[in-house]
């Protein structure tokens, strides 16, 4: 009996486990899982935020390049044809002294590496005059009585124009630029004056050769002439109060300057180069240009990524060329 009993108790079976050698064996296969998991985990990340980094600052070089040539190419243009004699009543217009944008010729003016205020250093600037976008018809041009005001009446009430504007307006034969002295919102009609605003006007006559100090008669815009607020637009790179640096445009209408926009960030310098008709080469502005003359602009940006997402660790960079036609000078 007690053979038996040891033989019973002897045969029964032991409960089955894991040794530690397999257990050791399980976590280090586990953990080199794990490590390859998260090592594809982080290579997707990275690959991610370099695409989205990349996808930005194109999408930002391609917004920039885009409304930056729609403006440029109507530099020294108006919605009425190319090569117009303009009248220029602006007081002080035929001065020495008179600031540039008062020349409608001129056009267009480039500033070098951080010379024009408010802009960041080592980065070009342009600035160009131009019409606005909104144009208005002209139904009547009503001429000034014993000295009083001069007037049109548009073919609308809901214009943009308001007291102070300069405007010009325009028909088939030549563009005057004058500063209106009021312009009510509501009314259809807009008025100007000889003599009053900053800079004001010399004369209500708006025919050339311009005769300042006459009060009347001379060019009358007949119905179907257009006018549109004269522009003065200014596109810079300056910092963006976030760390970086972004493209802004300002448009600055009688010379004050008007609240800046942001158009696209992620810009961290702008170099501009011009072509004179007849030349072969893009010079910058410090060159001496004939600006009256310049026919086309060409514009390098150079982006860089906000997130450090480049394969050593840095900013991803880019730089962008594109040339634009000043389309009011060439034929």
């Amino acid at each position: 009996m007690r053979s038996l009993h040891r033989r019973s108790v002897g045969s029964r079976e032991d409960n089955g486990g894991f040794s530690l050698v397999e257990l050791m064996i399980s976590l280090v296969l586990g953990l080199l899982v794990t490590a390859a998991a998260v090592s594809i985990f982080l290579s997707n990340q990275r690959t991610f935020r370099a695409t989205e980094s990349l996808a930005r600052i194109q999408e930002d070089g391609r917004v920039a390049f885009e409304l930056m040539a729609r403006d440029l190419r109507q530099a020294a243009g108006n919605p009425c044809g190319r090569n117009l004699p303009v009248a220029n009543v602006l007081n002080g217009a035929s001065a020495s002294t008179a600031p540039w944008w008062m020349d409608w010729n001129r056009g267009i003016v480039g500033y070098d590496n951080g010379s024009l205020a408010r802009t960041a250093d080592g980065t070009d600037a342009v600035e160009f005059v131009s019409s606005g976008s909104q144009v208005a018809t002209v139904i009547e041009h009503g001429k000034p009585a014993a000295g009083g005001p001069a007037s049109f009446r548009l073919n609308t009430t809901g214009h943009d124009f308001g007291d102070g504007d300069i405007i010009l307006v325009c028909d088939y034969s030549q563009v005057s630029i004058l500063q209106l002295s009021r312009a009510s919102e509501g009314s259809s009609t807009i008025e100007y004056v000889r003599g009053s605003g900053s800079p004001g006007n010399c004369t209500t006559d708006l025919a050339l050769p311009v005769l300042c100090g006459a009060s009347g008669g001379g060019k009358t815009y007949g119905p179907g002439s257009l006018v549109a607020r004269f522009d003065v637009t200014r596109w810079f790179v300056d910092d963006n109060g976030r760390g970086g640096r972004s493209l802004y445009r300002a448009v600055m209408g009688a010379g004050a300057s008007k609240p800046r926009d942001e158009v696209a960030e992620h810009i961290q310098d702008l170099q501009l180069t011009y072509l004179v008709a007849g030349a072969g080469v893009y010079v910058p502005a410090s060159a001496g240009l004939d600006w009256n003359n310049v026919v086309a602009m060409r514009i390098r940006i150079s982006l860089q990524g906000a997130e450090k997402a480049g394969v050593d660790g840095s900013h991803l960079e880019r730089a962008m060329i594109h040339t634009v036609t000043l389309r009011n000078r060439t034929s």
